[in-house]
């Protein structure tokens, strides 16, 4: 298993593509010195996940940062593998590449691509990254790979041709069946949407914007479907009791209790992702909030 130097067992997953990329790294120098062990972020046809990657690992001195994840059909295998070790050689233990197959949506218009097989398109991704000669990056640790897998055949794929899975959107007991067939030697690190609050109706509404997009895409809804939700509660933007198992609503000690039922679960590392009433919202004040309830700091 490669490895990852995560400070703590609890980071931060966050979505800044609308943000300035200085402003971010202003952002994550705060969150490294809250205690947060990781920033992880989406790629999404926003910012260009490598080169972000490069500017927040040089902005930083500890924090883990990874991708939430790399688009495999936004560039070839062989680019992946030799940036990733690139970032790798100069922040040995602090990048986590990882990787998934995104949605047909997204593949098919946005980047014209075929999302036909994505497990076999994913298996064979993998297996060309692995044939990248030693040469390039020579001496560098190979990047720790983790995979955006949430049915049992890509979990799977994430045991057998990667360092772990990177579990978005499930509940701990998700978490749990992929600690299961991981097994124990294995990263698990499962994201988890957090609203801080104790107004059912304010946290509600920011769950059902949160999910408004995700609830349309037949990845999370097969998902979901396997977690023991039904088709009712696969309306647009979730239904309340979809919302309510996704996100993690009500005070601190709330928050922190569900953050540490996905540990007991088996992760290894939980990424909070902090919901506020607009898609651009700072995350920090909660971040703050968080912390001391989470023992960082």
């Amino acid at each position: 298993m490669a490895q990852i130097n995560f400070g703590s067992r609890v980071g931060v997953w966050w979505s800044s593509d609308l943000w300035a990329i200085n402003d971010v790294i202003t952002r994550a120098r705060e969150i490294e010195r809250l205690g947060y062990g990781s920033l992880f972020y989406g790629e999404a046809g926003g910012k260009e996940t490598f080169t972000q990657a490069a500017a927040l690992l040089g902005g930083t001195e500890r924090l883990v940062v990874g991708t939430g994840i790399a688009n495999i059909h936004a560039r070839s295998a062989a680019a992946g593998e030799s940036g990733a070790r690139t970032l790798t050689a100069l922040h040995p233990g602090r990048f986590v590449l990882g990787l998934g197959v995104s949605h047909a949506p997204l593949v098919e218009h946005s980047y014209a691509g075929s999302y036909s097989r994505p497990l076999s398109t994913m298996r064979d991704y993998l297996q060309t990254m692995d044939a990248v000669p030693a040469e390039i990056e020579p001496g560098a640790q190979r990047p720790a790979r983790l995979l955006a897998a949430l049915g049992p055949k890509m979990i799977e794929l994430s045991g057998t041709a990667a360092d772990g899975a990177h579990p978005y959107l499930v509940a701990p007991e998700q978490t749990a069946r992929t600690r299961e067939l991981l097994g124990p030697d294995k990263w698990v690190v499962s994201e988890q949407a957090v609203a801080l609050t104790t107004d059912r109706e304010t946290g509600l509404r920011r769950a059902h914007q949160h999910l408004h997009m995700y609830s349309q895409l037949p990845n999370y809804q097969n998902s979901w479907l396997r977690q023991g939700f039904d088709e009712s509660d696969l309306v647009v933007g979730g239904s309340d009791r979809l919302a309510e198992g996704m996100v993690a609503m009500g005070d601190a000690e709330a928050v922190a209790a569900h953050v540490q039922r996905h540990l007991d679960a088996g992760a290894d590392h939980v990424l909070i992702q902090v919901l506020g009433d607009d898609l651009a919202a700072d995350p920090l004040p909660v971040l703050r909030e968080l912390a001391p309830t989470l023992g960082l700091s």
